[in-house]
This record gives C-alpha cells, structure tokens and sequence, in this order.
C-alpha cells in the first residue's frame, strides 16, 4: 500500500512505488507536468541525478542531494531501504533562513528525520517525538523556519516495522516557490564496494561510527589534531 503526506505537487499519485525507483521517478515528473502548483508554469527546469548510496550507513556518509535555495529550487531524493538495512542518510544546504515545506510519498511505514548540523532533530514524522513530531507536521504545511547551514536527513523504519522489510521511499523539500526541479535517484551500493577507496583512517572512522567494538585505536590512526572534515562522500555535480 501506498501512502501520501502533503505531497501536493504530485496530487493524487494514486500508483505503488513497488516496480522500483526508476518507475517512481518518471510516474512523479509525468504527474507534476500537468499539475497545478507555485512554480512558473512553463518555466521549470528539471535535472536528474543517478548516484550509488554509500555503503556506510551513517551521517558523516550522506548522500548530497544539493542546495535549497528559497524561491529557486527545488530537490527530491527517491530510493529504498533494503532488507537488513537499517537506514539511510542524506544531506543539504540551506542557503537562507525561511519557512520550507516537506512532502513525502512511498510505502507505510517509513520514519523521516531531519537533523541540524549539529545532529539534533529537527523534525521527525513519528508520531511519539514530540516537539519534533511537532515540527515535522509544521513542516508538511509550509510553516517550519529553518536557518541557514547543513541539514541531514534520517530515513528508516517505523519501530514495530521488520528490519527485513523492504521499504521504496520519496522525499521532497521546496521553500516557497522554485524554478528548478532536481531529482536524485539513490540505488542500493554495489555488493562488496569499497566506499573508502582505500583509505585506512576513513575505515577505521566509519567502523567506529559503526560500533565496532575493534576500532579502539581509530582515533589514533587520525592523530590528534585529525578528524573527519567532509559531510559526506558522494556529491551531485548537478548544484
């Protein structure tokens, strides 16, 4: 089953996102073609991005999908979560402080976090959150100030949802209108692969970030003025 939240500018897509990411992607273009929304109709420009997720699933990895610009852009992640996968993370910039807007589409079941620089949640869709959950519904209505600087975005699994339990998932944000359309499409990293290219310190950081309970002398492989500078390893040439 299928379920929408505040994903106005997709109207009625009344299709599963089951087939795959791909087929989600060019359902939602062919429906936001036609639909009515606060972008210059006529003079949006839509660009598309292919990436492989990182195979590390943790925050400092995330996954770019660009830079939201108030009144300019627009960015949309579309991906899944597969089975034994307990997450996955994506990150943005906001280039000035405004009201943004959050819509989302996908499977039941599916947990979006939204996190500051920081690592504090901002908003999150689960209903026991709180202020938070507070904010996320803010947020689904337009109404929610985020400040300038990075963000992250959680997605996962409601908690009484199997960690085997495949899930397909689409995530907008907007602030006010746009006049640029940015898709990313996230697909699962290929078996086996390297996200470190070999490189020992960045190894030895995500195995920390893990848990890895084997990694005690990392902090030492990154020297004592060292440290983890970049938000994540994967970029979108497209912002």
């Amino acid at each position: 089953m299928v379920s929408l939240s505040s994903f106005a500018d997709v109207g009625s897509m009344a299709q599963s996102l089951q087939q795959s990411i791909d087929a989600a992607v060019k359902r939602v273009q062919q429906q936001a073609s036609g639909a009515s929304d606060t972008a210059a109709k006529g003079k949006v420009q839509s660009y598309e991005q292919q990436v492989a997720k990182s195979a590390t699933n943790t925050a400092p990895f995330a996954t770019n999908i660009g830079t939201l610009i108030k009144d300019n852009s627009r960015l949309n992640v579309f991906s899944s979560l597969a089975s034994n996968d307990p997450a996955d993370f994506y990150k943005f910039n906001v280039v000035t402080k405004g009201n943004a807007t959050i819509g989302t589409v996908g499977d039941a079941g599916v947990r979006i976090q939204l996190m500051d620089r920081q690592g504090k949640v901002v908003a999150d869709s689960n209903k026991d959150a709180g202020s938070a959950y507070d904010a996320f519904k803010k947020m689904q209505k337009g109404e929610l100030e985020l400040d300038k600087g990075d963000y992250t975005v959680r997605v996962a699994r409601d908690k009484d949802v199997p960690v085997k339990d495949a899930k397909s998932y689409g995530v907008q944000f907007r602030m006010g209108n746009y006049t640029k359309d940015y898709d990313t499409v996230a697909k699962q990293p290929a078996k086996g692969s390297n996200p470190f290219g070999g490189n020992t310190k960045l190894q030895g950081l995500a195995a920390m970030l893990n848990g890895d309970s084997s990694s005690t002398s990392a902090l030492s492989m990154l020297g004592s003025s060292g440290g983890y500078g970049g938000r994540g390893s994967l970029m979108n040439a497209l912002f």
